[in-house]
């Protein structure tokens, strides 16, 4: 499995055609205290940058971003309960949505972990 980053804080990780979509550790960090999240509906039509998901904490409101155009097939359902997963496990059980990539190539425009690391250094 690879996971990549994009400069709004999004990774997602790659299985074959399939991608798991959340905010990195240092979004999260940077939200505080997630409240409230929205994830999108299965069967969604994502465009790679298309707002797909929102997320509220209790400094700001956020937009999430698709990392790549695909297909919705799960939305994470456990974050309607339990929101704060994205801060206690952002990069993990804290995902947003799964998408069926349409346009594998897309993943090219985006950042492995270390330059991700040398890109959120710089900030």
């Amino acid at each position: 499995m690879s996971r990549y980053f994009t400069e709004d804080h999004e990774w997602i990780d790659v299985d074959g055609d399939v991608g798991t979509v959340g905010i990195s550790d240092y979004a999260q960090g940077a939200l505080g205290d997630i409240v409230f999240v929205d994830v999108p509906e299965e069967g969604r039509e994502l465009s790679k940058g298309d707002e797909a998901a929102v997320v509220e904490s209790v400094k700001a409101a956020s937009d999430v971003y698709a990392p790549v155009s695909g297909t919705v097939i799960e939305g994470n359902a456990q974050l309607a309960d339990e929101p704060a997963l994205v801060n206690t496990d952002p990069e993990g059980e804290g995902w947003f949505f799964k998408i069926t990539l349409s346009d594998v190539s897309e993943l090219d425009a985006l950042m492995d972990e270390t330059a991700y690391a040398a890109f959120v250094a710089k900030l």
